[in-house]
């Protein structure tokens, strides 16, 4: 069943840290057509929920945190192997998908993915520490 009727926020920490390097290493265009296929993506979520490009990581009440996997426009890499991923929080309730963080797997410090964005994320964004207290 096709569902439309998810808003979709690129929050402005996501536009002032990894897009800017995305922009930068792609052309503006290349990056313009990659956003906004992920804007639809996520409009879209519920067409990716069981499917491989979207991982749950974490879920509470109506709350959900996943990892998406995106390939930039024209690179002709496959979402999966691009090491491209967005961090997205679902509400549920206010059928709302907020963009946390776009990254690639070059950006990650340390070897452990999901320690790195997990703490990237709890400590950039309250609302979220707030939700999923405990829950780390």
């Amino acid at each position: 069943m096709d569902q439309s009727n998810y808003s979709v926020v690129f929050e402005d920490y996501t536009k002032n840290h990894y897009v800017k390097a995305f922009r930068k290493k792609y052309s503006a265009a290349a990056w313009g057509i990659t956003e906004d296929a992920i804007r639809s993506m996520c409009e879209h979520i519920d067409n990716l929920r069981f499917t491989s490009k979207l991982d749950k990581i974490m879920a509470k009440e109506n709350f959900s945190i996943c990892k998406l996997d995106f390939a930039v426009a024209g690179t002709k890499e496959s979402a999966k192997t691009s090491g491209n991923r967005c961090i997205i929080l679902i509400d549920e309730t206010k059928r709302l998908v907020r963009i946390l963080l776009v990254y690639s797997k070059n950006d990650v410090l340390g070897k452990n993915e999901t320690m790195w964005w997990k703490e990237e994320i709890f400590k950039t964004y309250q609302d979220i520490v707030a939700i999923f207290r405990g829950n780390k």
